[in-house]
């Protein structure tokens, strides 16, 4: 009995090919292959997005009807990760044609054959389930599925992918192992370089065209696309997708590595498209991954070139019918609930089904028109003006008012700036809690990284007392090395000292060393110097709390509250040691002052925020070694004049930077909080110093004592 309900739930997971047909777009091209013809306009959509990019980029696209194409590095020889299962499902079907392997023959499920990563084998079946060599390829392809590609390779042979694609004229596109058997490589040079596969983005447009062309056989090819189709990950080429446009693709993921492929079923015909880029400096496993975003700029820009919505044309002459789709079907769904009596109470989805055109037949029926459940002309001049989804005033009642207008901009005061508060104050000033010139500065607000100059200096001010605290090991926790956002890429079981560990918080902004050096410190940085930490904690953390005796983190975020008390920063309250967006995590632009000049007299604290770069090696729990750099995300330490301090940025907090300036003996503090992006503050900080150094040539210093350092 459970190995039937296996069986049942796995087929209905897996999309019986009755079903998914429904879903595929029409056979292949029947013409022969079109030349490629580049594009202009690609280019001028495209270039741009890959020459920001930090890492390798290759890009192929064409147009499988026209031939209209765009190419940048396409014969370029890239990693693929799991991009390369596209040409192991070739394979497959290929030896499934010769018949060499049939499709429908059982494989038993063993506990060796079960490998890490991506899919669901491994996670949610046991031992001595059995599937076919089809579902095993289902797997592969739409939930890209280690275990199952294993399964397949033992099937089909490791070698003879790659073998068949160079046959087909394609030798780049090769498989080295199984996935996450590196000790089965073939190649082991090559597994070195490329990882998993390789391939070049030429090569991959070149399968999937005659993929496309059902040049592989009828029933195969038919059967790959919609093995393809039934792929769902929208984290790369999907995300920019508009509605209407169906995608049959394949993605590929490692740290480094990220890689999309397949075709765009656009208005206009098919579109192969192929991203594959290596070495990205993003890499995080995160939504707005860089490089994931960029193929989905591409992505996007594709679909806009090549895909003509029919349902956002002109309202007066489009037709819309069932299987339409997009924002004038919304419109259409929103003005017949308007529009009948009694409302059909359309859901406003955009997507015209059986329900919207019954709502259409009985407008049609309302006003004697012919009652066919088609939008045309007609029914649009019935149904008036387009009801908006918000309210819209009348265009004559619009076109009377004139705008309102404020005064113009004064000649006088501060430069304006993006910034939501900001503070400038003297670093030398013996009274520490005055400013020179602020706006909103004592708001309580997001302060995002800014926090982790409070973290630094817990630890520096500890390490004044004793200095031997800098040379204590720092082991990564799993909680540690499972922190989101800005890394310092440290990997759990990795140890270094703390004296390194402070420049991984400070230049990349690590949020996962922020959680290791409160993890390691705990209740020490306090006060209580008398033991270290008992060692790394795995378990969760969600800020300064009552109850939390026990937990390291939380008590060095208390310690970090007490801190901001001593200083008089009486409009912050720290939830945690990094500056990720957590409920009362704030603090303000006249606290980060009185933060920073505390800051600025520990010792050893300016030259770490000063420092452009760093490199140090690691050492793992095997006792290997790994050298590390990084680069501090203060771009003001390019510019003379300019001595850290701290970069800070989220959602909630917008653009953030607390920065120490000197020129001509002079030296200043300036915080800006809530800037409109990483550009503007940088813009923001440089005009609100060019101003104050104006103001204080232009009038006596009121302080010049020297600060201690």
């Amino acid at each position: 009995m459970r190995m039937v309900v296996i069986r049942v739930w796995l087929g209905m997971l897996l999309c019986g090919a009755s079903v998914c047909a429904q879903a595929t777009p029409e056979a292949g091209l029947a013409h022969a292959p079109v030349a490629s013809r580049m594009s202009a306009p690609l280019e001028a959509a495209i270039r741009p997005l890959l020459e920001k990019h930090r890492g390798q980029v290759a890009v192929a696209v064409k147009h499988l009807t026209t031939g209209e194409s765009f190419e940048h590095r396409a014969d370029a020889e890239m990693p693929t990760a799991s991009l390369i299962k596209l040409a192991v499902m070739v394979e497959a079907h290929r030896q499934a044609d010769a018949g060499a392997l049939d499709l429908s023959q059982r494989i038993e499920l063993q506990r060796a054959d079960m490998a890490p990563g991506s899919g669901i084998l491994t996670k949610h079946f046991t031992p001595g389930m059995s599937l076919s060599v089809r579902d095993a390829i289902r797997l592969m392809i739409a939930y890209s599925d280690n275990t199952a590609t294993n399964l397949v390779l033992d099937q089909i042979g490791l070698k003879s992918t790659s073998e068949t694609m160079a046959k087909l004229g394609w030798p780049h596109t090769r498989i080295h192992a199984k996935v996450f058997r590196r000790d089965t490589s073939v190649d082991p040079e090559r597994s070195r370089r490329f990882g998993l596969g390789s391939t070049t983005a030429a090569e991959t447009i070149a399968l999937l065209e005659k993929l496309q062309r059902h040049e592989f056989g009828e029933a195969s090819s038919q059967a790959m696309l919609e093995h393809l189709l039934a792929n769902e990950d929208d984290s790369q080429l999907r995300r920019g997708l508009p509605a209407g446009v169906k995608l049959a693709h394949k993605t590929g993921a490692v740290t480094r590595v990220r890689t999309d492929a397949g075709i765009l079923y656009c208005s206009t015909g098919p579109v192969a498209v192929c991203v594959l880029t290596a070495e990205n400096e993003d890499r995080r496993w995160a939504k707005d991954n860089v490089a994931e975003v960029l193929i989905g700029e591409v992505g996007r820009a594709v679909a806009s070139h090549f895909h003509r919505d029919a349902s956002a044309g002109d309202a007066g002459s489009e037709r819309l019918s069932v299987g339409a789709g997009g924002q004038l079907v919304e419109d259409l769904q929103r003005t017949l609930n308007e529009r009948l009596r009694p409302s059909p109470q359309l859901s406003v989805d955009g997507d015209f089904g059986p329900a919207t055109k019954a709502a259409v037949e009985r407008f049609q029926e309302q006003e004697k028109l012919a009652v066919d459940g088609v939008v045309s002309a007609d029914v649009w001049r019935s149904l008036g003006t387009i009801v908006p989804a918000a309210a819209v005033p009348e265009p004559d009642q619009v076109n009377r008012q004139a705008p309102a207008r404020s005064s113009a901009d004064s000649l006088e005061g501060p430069p304006l700036v993006t910034a939501k508060a900001w503070a400038i104050a003297d670093a030398k000033s013996g009274k520490s809690g005055e400013l020179l010139w602020s706006a909103g500065a004592n708001e309580a607000r997001d302060i995002a990284s800014t926090t982790k100059l409070m973290t630094a200096l817990l630890v520096l001010e500890l390490a004044a007392r004793r200095s031997d605290v800098l040379e204590e090991e720092v082991e990564f926790s799993r909680r540690a090395d499972e922190t989101p956002g800005s890394s310092a890429t440290l990997r759990r079981g990795e140890r270094l000292p703390v004296r390194e560990l402070l420049y991984g918080l400070l230049l990349p902004s690590g949020n996962d060393a922020a959680i290791a050096i409160a993890e390691h410190f705990g209740s020490r940085a306090g006060g209580d110097e008398s033991t270290p930490a008992d060692g790394p904690s795995d378990g969760p953390s969600d800020g300064a709390r009552d109850g939390a005796a026990d937990d390291s983190v939380l008590q060095f975020v208390a310690a970090m509250n007490e801190r901001a008390k001593q200083l008089g920063m009486s409009r912050t309250t720290f939830r945690n040691p990094h500056g990720l967006t957590e409920p009362g995590h704030v603090s303000s632009a006249a606290d980060l002052v009185l933060l920073a000049r505390a800051a600025l007299a520990t010792p050893r604290f300016a030259d770490y925020v000063n420092t452009a770069q760093r490199g140090c090696t690691v050492v793992g729990a095997g006792g290997y070694r790994r050298n590390l750099l990084w680069k501090n995300t203060n771009r003001l330490l390019t510019r003379e004049g300019y001595r850290g301090m701290k970069t800070g940025t989220t959602s909630a907090a917008g653009a953030c930077l607390v920065s120490i300036g000197q020129r001509d003996g002079d030296e200043l503090i300036v915080v800006v909080l809530g800037s409109t992006s990483s550009d503007a503050r940088y813009v923001d900080t440089r005009n609100l110093f060019r101003w104050a150094w104006r103001q204080r040539q232009s009038s006596p210093k009121a302080d010049d004592r020297n600060m201690p350092r």
